[in-house]
């Protein structure tokens, strides 16, 4: 095989001359032994050295650089590559190697000028002996590396005739003291003629892990985690795997409804590498490698029953070929790699799989969900009683936590339904969970346009409307259209009041987010009803956050400690749904701290390739929480990966409460501009929509921003938008947030009445029960507000350790406190209070509150030293990284350039603009010039 054909096997079909080399993935060990080889050519320290490894792992491409490298370093290279057709041809390969020396051989003795004429057939005469060939060879070598070290390459030696192996054996282990090296390449475990000796050989091992992802997403950037994560378990770090097995599976721009094949198809290449010990296999042998492949679980002792229901010996063939392990003490089979699984089932046909499947589901009668699947997919034309056994499985798989499952049994159970016998209302619920599962709303569109083509009978509308509503409200935005389309199917549905129907449950888990994402309270009374209406109870989870979601303010007792129990039984919990609605009914009462750890487990799944979706909203309950709880470099990556995988996904609707958190953090961190330009986003986005939620964002944004500025009257006005002074009305869960931004406004803009009533509501609705930081919110307002307030438990609540949870909360509570306390003349207290406020603040990177502190102290006539500005409050990483900046370098260029992250570039460039006192990129230059004068 040639050169620039062999460079396009590993290049995914690019031809090298067209495209040029690409620097090779996760292979710098091989690559500094190949290039110490070639350094020592040039000291007459040649030498030999063989590279073994599985098919397709990437021996011709090392082989590759090194031509590459010692042409580079002035060095001449000669190769040659066995051949199957010309194996039994003597001398074929060594003419390959030595034909561009041809016309040295005049220059030889004659005694090796006729051995090599005669070896390569240039002339008649008695063969010549190997050693005569070989020393022969030598000498011509010698002679041609004397103007220019010689590198000699030679790839797949199985395929090399007999004689020429024979010789370039006897010349690989002569090349002490030459200018002359030699590579040469084999299969693990092939036999060969080349006589290697005692020659060193480099084993080529798969890629790691990490470089088999970094080989992928090089070639492949667009392709969604979880086919990302499916192509990387199969391929197990063989680089040809890796770049051919995209291109059997089609357009990857999108995500793949379901879960990929077991075995997935293979390109013309891998069948090529795969299936030639496959082939020589006895029939009766494939037929069981065959299920063993279709059945994709590795049960040896089903294989070993079907072998001997037949008569047959079993995988012992197989065995010994090196195609499969039988784990005895685990009962355990495995294909030697999951690519031969995938050679076997592109090698049947499709009656032999029908058959097979058949078997398969005769055999696993007693275990439901295999027996299901193997059944569907041995049917050869619609059968309504298997769609529906298929359907059964699905929900057992949906309520054991694999979405993934269930969304691909969905799908078959639909192709299988009759029409007008479910075919609707399945294709429905394989939309809806597809789209919260894979975070693919493309491929919503057509399977809906097929359910509604597929007549659907009255027991599919509920499906096919929830189905419509999910992607109108994540698609659109079309809160209105959605709420109208779930209420009315939910109040027709022959049914509705069946507390175990998932659809019904799944219908208003929906209809839910539809009432929060709308923000106006006429939307939840029809969810309220429905939950309520639910025979014999409503699902626990859904009970609850209907209640600690819509109206958190007016949580009964028992509400509050059912909730907590949930939180409590998340630690076993394997549904990220569960975990997802979980950490959203205790997203406004502050217990996120709590649901930490199955958040992660759900964001890891999602990186994997699970259920996209729910890793997105983990991502931002976390960065919500490490907001509040004063880890903010955390909050932001969470948010940043949370906001890539919207813009990849192509969702609108849930970039919204990311989009918060990231706007709050720049608006705490004095990146005022940025704050502002998110809230105008999310006002003309939300307008038209009417979703009220996000309109409240943008005015929790503004406000939080005018408080940095000390605009105080503006930030009573966007606070009071959300919640009206002395009013914490029904359905408005956003005001809990800002209760404590809108009591500081006002008392600051010179209204304390209305903080005082704000307050009172406050204490009415005894908002303190629901968390410690709302406590201590309001205990800091009453301090202040009150003719008699508690000051007491106030000081107790500032020193409790367990409110250090919410440092920027603390920070301002004592903020406030410690101005109250200045302007009463008691400037001890004030400053205690108001040192620990400006400490917080300049550790959370504040930069706007830790001025207003400074300023604060410096009035109770404290010292307050200068505070580290400038270049000197700039770590070293962060200095190299604003001069980048400032010179005009992008994020992306600056993370290149330093080894970093374009994430990690940004945080730290959001902690540079407070300390340098600027709020734009475009202010650094004149920044970094003035600090650096002074």
């Amino acid at each position: 095989m040639t050169e620039g054909r062999k460079m396009d096997r590993f290049g995914a079909g690019q031809d090298r001359a067209a495209a040029g080399p690409r620097p090779l993935v996760g292979r710098a060990a091989e690559i500094r032994r190949l290039e110490e080889l070639i350094a020592g050519i040039g000291d007459q320290a040649g030498s030999a050295l063989l590279l073994a490894g599985d098919p397709g792992v990437g021996k011709t491409a090392l082989l590759n650089h090194a031509a590459a490298h010692a042409d580079e370093a002035g060095g001449r290279v000669l190769r040659a590559a066995g051949s199957q057709f010309e194996v039994e041809i003597s001398y074929a390969a060594l003419n390959q190697l030595l034909h561009p020396c041809l016309d040295e051989l005049v220059r030889l003795s004659p005694l090796f000028g006729d051995a090599l004429n005669i070896a390569l057939g240039l002339a008649d005469g008695p063969a010549p002996a190997q050693l005569l060939v070989a020393n022969a060879v030598l000498a011509l070598l010698d002679q041609a590396s004397a103007r220019r070290p010689l590198l000699i390459i030679i790839d797949d030696l199985p395929w090399l005739d007999r004689a020429s192996a024979s010789v370039l054996g006897m010349v690989a282990r002569r090349l002490a003291g030459q200018r002359v090296g030699m590579v040469a390449a084999h299969r693990t475990g092939e036999a060969h003629f080349f006589d290697q000796g005692d020659l060193p050989i480099l084993l080529v091992e798969p890629l790691s892990d990490e470089a088999a992802a970094e080989l992928l997403a090089d070639r492949y950037p667009v392709m969604t985690p979880r086919v990302r994560r499916r192509l990387l378990e199969a391929a197990l770090g063989n680089p040809l795997a890796l770049l051919e097995l995209p291109v059997s599976l089609g357009d990857l721009t999108h995500a793949v409804a379901g879960t990929l094949p077991t075995a997935l198809p293979l390109s013309r290449r891998l069948q090529d590498v795969f299936a030639t010990r496959v082939l020589a296999l006895p029939a009766q042998v494939f037929d069981l490698l065959l299920m063993a492949a279709l059945d994709g679980t590795g049960d040896l002792r089903l294989i070993r029953a079907i072998a001997a229901a037949r008569s047959e010996d079993g995988l012992g063939p197989a065995e010994r070929a090196g195609l499969v392990h039988a784990d005895e003490p685990t009962g355990r089979l495995t294909f030697r790699h999951p690519l031969l699984q995938s050679a076997v089932v592109d090698l049947s046909t499709s009656e032999q799989r029908r058959l097979a499947h058949a078997e398969l589901a005769v055999r696993l009668a007693d275990r439901p969900e295999r027996h299901a699947w193997h059944l569907s997919e041995a049917a050869q034309e619609p059968d309504e009683k298997v769609a529906a056994l298929l359907k059964r499985v699905a929900i057992a798989s949906l309520r054991r936590g694999d979405s993934v499952g269930a969304v691909t049994q969905l799908l078959r159970s639909a192709d299988l339904s009759p029409v007008g016998k479910g075919r609707s209302g399945r294709l429905a619920e394989a939309a809806y969970l597809g789209i919260i599962v894979t975070g693919d709303l493309h491929d919503a569109p057509r399977l809906l346009d097929q359910a509604r083509q597929a007549q659907p009978g009255p027991d599919d509308m509920l499906s096919v409307a929830g189905a419509r509503a999910y992607q109108l409200l994540h698609g659109d935005g079309d809160v209105d259209t959605a709420h109208r389309l779930l209420t009315t199917a939910v109040s027709e549905h022959l049914d509705p009041c069946r507390g175990d129907d998932i659809v019904v449950i799944e219908v208003l888990y929906t209809l839910l987010m539809v009432c929060f994402f709308g923000g106006r309270a006429e939307l939840w009374p029809p969810l309220i009803e429905a939950v309520d209406r639910l025979r014999p109870r409503p699902p626990e989870l859904l009970a609850i956050l209907s209640r600690t979601f819509s109206d958190p303010a007016r949580l009964t007792s028992d509400f509050l400690d059912r909730a907590d129990a949930a939180v409590e039984s998340l630690d076993h919990e394997v549904s990220h749904a569960r975990i997802i609605r979980t950490g959203t009914a205790v997203a406004y009462l502050d217990r996120l701290s709590a649901c930490r750890e199955p958040l992660q487990r759900v964001i890891q799944h999602g990186r994997e390739g699970g259920a996209v979706t729910s890793a997105i909203e983990a991502l931002f309950l976390l960065g919500q929480d490490a907001f509040h709880t004063g880890r903010w470099d955390e909050a932001q990556q969470h948010i940043n990966e949370g906001l890539k995988l919207c813009d990849t996904h192509g969702y609108g609707l849930l970039t919204w409460p990311g989009r918060l958190i990231d706007a709050l953090l720049a608006a705490a961190r004095g990146d005022f501009q940025r704050a502002a330009d998110t809230a105008d986003h999310m006002d003309a986005w939300a307008g038209p929509r009417r979703a009220g939620i996000i309109g409240a964002y943008a005015s929790h944004i503004r406000g939080l921003t005018a408080l940095g500025q000390g605009d105080f009257d503006a930030a009573f006005h966007h606070a009071a938008a959300i919640s009206p002074p002395g009013t914490l009305s029904p359905y408005n869960p956003h005001a809990l947030w800002v209760l404590g931004d809108l009591v500081e406004a006002a008392l600051h803009s010179g209204r304390p009445g209305q903080a005082a009533a704000h307050i009172a509501a406050a204490h009415e609705l005894d908002l303190g029960r629901l968390s410690p930081r709302l406590r201590l919110v309001i205990l800091a307002g009453a301090a202040i507000t009150d003719a008699d307030p508690d000051t007491a438990a106030l000081e107790t609540a500032i020193t409790d350790p367990g409110n250090d949870r919410w440092p920027f909360d603390l920070a301002r509570v004592q903020l406030g406190y410690g101005t109250h306390l200045r302007r009463a003349k008691r400037a001890v207290d004030a400053r205690r209070h108001l040192t620990a406020a400006t400490q917080a603040f300049r550790r959370l990177g504040a930069a706007p509150w830790a001025n207003r502190a400074d300023r604060e102290l410096r009035a109770t006539g404290a010292t307050v030293p200068k505070n580290a500005t400038g270049l000197a409050a700039l770590t070293p990483q962060q200095h190299q990284i604003a001069l980048l900046a400032a010179a005009g370098h992008s994020n992306k260029e600056i993370a290149a350039r330093l080894f970093l992250s374009p994430r990690t570039v940004s945080t730290h460039l959001y902690q540079v603009f407070p300390k340098l006192g600027i709020t734009s990129r475009a202010a650094l230059r004149d920044a970094l010039t003035d600090t650096a004068d002074e």
